[in-house]
């Protein structure tokens, strides 16, 4: 059933020799609070809110925009009625007229759909009979999003009409919490999903996309909506031993990663005929040193050149993507970093990485100009 590694030729594995390809430096650190923060997501859905971004820790989400000189300046707070709320993940979308939208979503199992201009709720969605681990926005489509769950569910939704279109879940679906999710770049009925049963599954929304059409027409109770039941992935691969808590598309090629202190780049070889086999490629994998605790995650530049990931050390490694063998653009590290850093949040062209800790500090690093 799952994908079986092919005799081929060995993974190339990455240098831990900074290649000073950029350097980066701190220019400003806060303490939000006293929670962990879990998230932390710039705005690519819309080119002018590019320096936007947002942050979930405790039963708050927090809106802030990033200006010259390492400022950091607070838009808007959005605090859950439920103190004991807590949000593990954040994602921008938006309304079909355009409005931005920040989705958050956590130990609760609510999404909470945010007007990112009137700091109020324009819509919770509830169904996961659990605690949601990550949310992502479809970037062709982004009034959708996904949500995985402890549930062992993923679910699609649509944030104009508040409708739970698709459910992920059943005879062939994870066996343990979901722990991430994404859409494909471009193939729009694409998804990948990963968690604590250690396989990454790959989904296909082809059969069902008169259901998301139907969606955004949809004038009757959301609660009406004939949801579908997706059962069976067309792809099954078991790269990891252990939890895997983080997975993006690179074009057709996936980056996911477990607690064994590397990121690994693969390729699904999916065989059309017979849905859920096929086989793995492993292409590259990508060294991050003490990164051997779960729920870290990693994040890309808009273009996918380059990935951020922290370790539990407070430490940043920024790997070139495209490049083989890979190459460590910069390690980044300072004496007042030391909690781990849950997420990181890569600008829309790499100049700027945040990054969201354990002990409720963002810290905002900047690309220094090379002379």
């Amino acid at each position: 059933m799952s994908g079986k590694f092919t005799i081929g030729s060995e993974p190339v594995i990455g240098l831990l020799t900074p290649s000073k390809k950029r350097d980066y430096r701190v220019t400003n650190r806060l303490q939000e609070g006293k929670r962990p923060l879990y998230a932390v997501v710039f705005n690519f859905i819309d080119s002018r809110y590019f320096n936007v971004f947002a942050t979930v820790g405790g039963n708050r989400v927090t809106v802030y925009q990033c200006l010259e000189g390492g400022v950091i300046a607070v838009l808007q707070s959005y605090v859950d009625e439920d103190k004991d709320e807590s949000f593990y993940t954040v994602t921008w979308a938006c309304h079909v007229d355009g409005t931005p939208f920040v989705v958050a979503g956590g130990l609760n199992g609510i999404l909470r759909v945010i007007d990112a201009g009137g700091e109020k709720i324009h819509k919770s969605f509830v169904g996961h009979g659990d605690s949601i681990n990550e949310i992502r926005t479809q970037p062709l489509k982004p009034s959708l999003v996904v949500s995985a769950s402890k549930d062992e569910s993923v679910r699609l939704w649509n944030v104009h009409t508040g409708i739970c279109i698709l459910i992920f879940s059943g005879a062939g679906g994870h066996r343990n919490e979901v722990l991430s999710v994404d859409f494909h770049p471009s193939d729009i009925y694409r998804i990948a999903s990963c968690g604590m049963d250690n396989t990454v599954k790959i989904w296909s929304m082809k059969e069902f996309w008169t259901y998301v059409e139907k969606s955004f027409t949809w004038t009757d109770i959301p609660s009406k909506f004939p949801t579908k039941y997706v059962q069976f992935p067309v792809f099954i691969a078991s790269i990891h031993s252990n939890y895997v808590d983080c997975n993006r598309w690179l074009g057709d090629f996936i980056l996911s990663k477990s607690v064994d202190n590397e990121i690994v780049l693969w390729e699904p070889k999916v065989k059309d005929q017979s849905p859920g086999e096929g086989s793995v490629d492993i292409l590259q994998k990508y060294p991050v040193p003490d990164c051997d605790i779960w729920f870290i995650k990693f994040s890309c530049d808009f273009h996918y050149n380059a990935a951020a990931i922290g370790n539990r050390e407070g430490k940043i490694f920024v790997w070139e993507l495209q490049s083989s063998p890979p190459v460590l653009i910069a390690r980044l590290t300072h004496a007042q970093s030391k909690s781990p850093i849950r997420q990181t949040a890569m600008s829309f062209d790499g100049s700027t990485i945040l990054s969201c800790c354990e002990d409720g500090t963002i810290w905002r690093w900047d690309a220094v100009a090379m002379s």
